[in-house]
């Protein structure tokens, strides 16, 4: 009785894989060029941490926390290094656009005259509502 349960089951698994055509099955997600590097930098700056956490701990001396440091700075500068030319090879743009210098806006309090740096519901200064009474 269990070997027929067993066999019809790796039956039915059988033809079900067999139903299932590669054209039913999603597209995998392309994989970014730029993959191997964001993983070299996460595995660095995790590096980075534990090693200031084994320093707290005092596993690591200070010189020897200084060297491994170093090292694994150099390590993600090349990467970096690495990221900026696959970057220009593939003519990705890099420039980072500046912010457009604006002058900051001031919220003045209706009530005392109080200015402020951002908006806020009520006055820091009295305690009133920002909003202007209608």
């Amino acid at each position: 009785m269990t070997i027929a349960i067993a066999a019809l089951l790796v039956l039915g698994v059988l033809i079900y894989t067999l139903i299932v055509r590669p054209g039913s099955l999603p597209e995998p997600e392309p994989v970014s060029p730029f993959r191997h590097v964001d993983e070299a930098k996460a595995r660095i700056y995790e590096n980075l941490r534990d090693l200031q956490f084994e320093l707290r701990l005092g596993k690591l001396s200070d010189e020897d926390y200084a060297r491994t440091k170093l090292d694994l700075q150099k390590e993600l500068a090349k990467v970096l290094a690495d990221a900026d030319k696959l970057k220009a090879e593939l003519g990705v743009q890099t420039t980072v656009k500046a912010a457009k210098a604006k002058a900051p806006a001031e919220f003045v309090c209706p009530h005392c005259g109080k200015k402020f740096k951002e908006a806020m519901k009520f006055c820091g200064s009295c305690g009133k509502p920002m909003e202007a009474d209608a």
